[in-house]
């Protein structure tokens, strides 16, 4: 009976040293497996901190990009606000520039129908000293012929005195008075009438006492 109790001690024994080999075993393999767990935790932490890191660095290069980003902005809202307003006082400038267009242009008709009229008015001129001109070369050639006319009248009329005179002396002188007496007794006939005195000088007396220049 005892040594049967001991045998059963002992093979109770041994199953429990089998059993804590196993146990003892199977938590070593699992604190080495918690062991590369944890190996591998920290290693995947330490790549999440170099992450977080570079991120953080990111961030802070983004968070700088951002403040030169917006004072960018705040300088191009400044420009823009100044061109905005350059924009409007050239935009009242180009309103104005084009009512002085307009106005230049109605000027400028104006112009146009002035100029227009001025030249009707110095081709009228021009027909009108033309025939002006035309006028004048007339009146040139009628005072010319005037002239020659008067010079003709003046060498008739110098004849005419001449002649008178000389006729005139006869009666101033008593032998030729006689003479004169005695021919005009022989000879009747050559009597000199008032008309043929007129007639000879072509001269015209009118019913009114008018002495006119005979048409030839």
């Amino acid at each position: 009976m005892k040594s049967n109790s001991t045998v059963i001690l002992a093979i109770v024994s041994v199953l429990l040293a089998v059993v804590l080999f196993w146990i003892k075993h199977s938590d070593n393999a699992q604190m080495a497996s918690d062991a590369g767990t944890i190996v591998d935790y920290s290693n995947r932490l330490d790549t999440a901190q170099m992450q977080i890191a570079e991120r953080n660095g990111s961030l802070i290069n983004l968070s700088n990009i951002l403040a030169e980003c917006a004072s960018a902005s705040l300088t191009l809202s400044n420009r823009l606000t100044e061109t905005q307003s350059t924009v409007t006082q050239q935009s009242e400038h180009i309103s104005d520039l084009t009512r002085q267009v307009a106005t230049a242009t109605s000027e400028n008709q104006a112009l146009n129908q002035r100029v227009m009229n001025l030249t009707n008015q110095l081709a009228g001129l021009s027909s009108q000293l033309a025939q002006t001109q035309t006028n004048l070369d007339r009146t040139a050639q009628d005072l010319a012929q005037s002239r020659k006319d008067y010079s003709l009248l003046d060498n008739r009329f110098r004849r005419d005195v001449a002649e008178r005179l000389v006729v005139a002396r006869k009666f101033y002188n008593a032998s030729e008075l006689r003479a004169q007496l005695e021919w005009l007794k022989r000879n009747p006939e050559t009597q000199i009438s008032t008309e043929s005195i007129y007639k000879s000088f072509d001269v015209e007396v009118k019913t009114n006492g008018a002495y006119v220049i005979a048409p030839n």
